[in-house]
């Protein structure tokens, strides 16, 4: 099917460009998403005559999306989950987790401005990108973490890998200790 394009559409073109496009795609998002019309003779007319509402309406998007760009890029946003001894969460962060951060922290964004290819399963600092517009994308630090404390200590550049050092003295453990049981070695008679 051919469409023409309302908004500038990633890896497809430009506001107002004729593509061509599967029909599911066409008729299940673009379509009544209002982000393209059919490409008939009477929508390419009436195009014309919308087209300067449609660049008034995207350049002043484009602007607020600037505006969030300048307050997010760069922060870095703290997710509390548990995990286990070596850093693997007890579940993920998705997309809607961190959309939920980020809206706490004072600016709104949605769940599918969030790009992430694969759920965050592992402790610490992870960098993710957000498009806020077609043409305005930053990128955020997540910091996942079992506790505000530790999420402090990766902030500053420390390593969390492994059990921590209350676990190790609730065990009776010194350093040389941890790194045998670390290691998989025993404590016995050498």
């Amino acid at each position: 099917m051919e469409v023409i394009l309302l908004e500038r559409m990633a890896k497809l073109g430009q506001m107002g460009e004729i593509v061509r496009v599967k029909d599911g795609y066409a008729r299940n998002y673009l379509l009544p998403g209002r982000k393209a019309l059919r490409a008939t003779e009477a929508n390419k007319s009436r195009f014309e005559t919308i087209r300067a509402q449609l660049e008034a309406r995207n350049l002043e998007t484009m602007k607020e999306a600037a505006a969030i760009a300048e307050k997010l890029n760069g922060q870095s946003f703290i997710i509390l989950r548990q995990a286990g001894e070596a850093g693997h969460l007890y579940g993920s962060v998705s997309p809607r987790d961190i959309a939920a951060a980020v809206t706490d922290g004072g600016c709104s964004i949605g769940r599918d401005q969030v790009v992430l290819k694969a759920p965050i399963k592992v402790l610490g600092l992870h960098a993710v990108p957000v498009h806020l517009h077609p043409e305005v994308e930053v990128s955020i630090t997540i910091n996942v973490a079992r506790s505000a404390e530790e999420a402090e200590r990766q902030a500053k550049g420390e390593a969390i890998a492994g059990p921590s050092e209350a676990t190790l003295q609730d065990l009776g453990l010194d350093e040389v200790g941890a790194a045998l049981v670390e290691g998989g070695g025993t404590l016995g008679e050498h």
